[in-house]
């Protein structure tokens, strides 16, 4: 057989096709912020081609019917794998279980509440078992309203300097205990989302001791920046969980370098410009992020030490594809031909203007990189070729 085409890739890695498990994509409802066209290229520009969205829409996923929705709408405009993960509760209102299994029947690849947290136990508890029975993650958002009350980043020394309401480390820690406690027996894969703290860390750590199922994701801004960046009250660097203190950074990279993190994932939450240009304290939560994790991994975790190039490949493709029981993340004969070639030596400037996101919301533009994304490739198909997308 000959090749139809043959590509140059000589100090290049060629990995498996990037996973991520945490991606807002806004649509439906949102469009104006990002749609599924718009955020499956930014996607693939990042060397990502699978992603699940979020349910946090309008309305909200938390139904069979916009399961499906997401699925063929992701067909016919979108360029890389689409997965969608189902609301735990009706309209994310916390009081009444969505139809888990008709979602999961549907394809949704899981279910959490992202963006609001279940405080009703019992409720949660009975979306655990009902989640392992059809045999689909939870992915918790660990943050207990309460406690977090109206604050705008970590709260510590440096939002006292700044004058802004601060989010404690234990409105995080308390829901990460709590739904660690819960998910015992249940059987569930649990899955925390965006852990930012020492304490979640060390709870996630004994829980692994202990035996439990449990995995957790860090998003590469957690591990990057530190709340010290708040101080310019730059909107773009308010996000939800904030960014914490450096000893929280230190402890993240610990983790991820001693296998206690498994996944890294983005978070991806662009919002339009009117949401961050505003007083810091009335802007919204969230930062873009398709298209800078893969650089920020190696700039970040590779360059110093704490990763090898194969761990931090493993945490953006295995491992995630085992969190979703999907047949992806390795590059073994038979398997889906999504498959990612990157110039780990290439150095670059991030230039928000040349996102295919629609947001701009991002605290690293103008920041060196090290790290690019040179091809892309779906199902065998170019998405992604010299670092451009390739026209329909």
């Amino acid at each position: 057989m000959v090749a139809d085409q043959v590509i140059e890739a000589a100090g290049c890695w060629v990995v498996p096709g990037l996973i991520d498990v945490h991606v807002h994509l806004r649509e439906p409802g949102f469009e104006h912020k990002e749609t599924i066209a718009t955020g499956t290229r930014s996607a693939a520009l990042g060397g990502f081609t699978t992603i699940c969205c979020m349910p946090n829409t309008s309305p909200v996923i938390d139904n069979e019917i916009l399961v499906e929705y997401i699925k063929l709408k992701a067909e016919r405009e979108g360029v890389v794998h689409v997965l969608p993960v189902g609301a735990i509760t009706k309209g994310q209102k916390g009081e009444e279980l969505a139809n888990i299994g008709k979602m999961a029947q549907a394809g949704a690849c899981a279910i959490s509440e992202d963006g609001k947290t279940v405080m009703n136990a019992g409720l949660l508890k009975k979306a655990m078992k009902y989640a392992a029975m059809f045999h689909i993650p939870m992915l918790s958002h660990c943050e207990d309203p309460t406690l977090a009350g109206s604050g705008a980043m970590h709260g510590g020394a440096y939002s006292e300097l700044l004058g802004i309401k601060g989010i404690p480390a234990d409105a995080e820690e308390v829901i990460v205990a709590r739904d660690l406690l819960l998910a015992r027996g249940t059987g569930v894969k649990l899955h925390l989302c965006h852990i930012s703290t020492k304490g979640s860390v060390q709870l996630l750590r004994e829980a692994k001791a202990r035996g439990e199922q449990v995995t957790a994701e860090v998003c590469p801004h957690h591990f990057t920046l530190t709340d010290a960046a708040v101080e310019g009250y730059d909107a773009n660097t308010k996000m939800n969980p904030p960014l914490r203190s450096a000893e929280d950074v230190k402890s993240i990279k610990r983790a991820l370098a001693d296998g206690t993190i498994e996944i890294i994932a983005t978070d991806h939450a662009p919002h339009h410009e009117d949401d961050k240009n505003c007083e810091y304290e009335n802007a919204a939560f969230g930062i873009v992020g398709l298209e800078t994790a893969l650089a920020l991994g190696i700039t970040q975790l590779v360059q110093e030490g704490y990763l090898t190039p194969m761990q931090l490949i493993a945490k953006m493709t295995l491992h995630p594809a085992k969190l979703l029981g999907i047949d992806k993340g390795t590059l073994e004969v038979g398997r889906a031909a999504d498959m990612t070639i990157i110039d780990p030596a290439a150095t670059y400037r991030v230039n928000m203007q040349e996102f295919a996101s629609k947001s701009r919301n991002t605290p690293f533009h103008g920041m060196n990189l090290q790290g690019k994304i040179r091809y892309t490739l779906v199902d065998g198909k170019i998405i992604v070729e010299e670092g451009k997308l390739v026209e329909e």
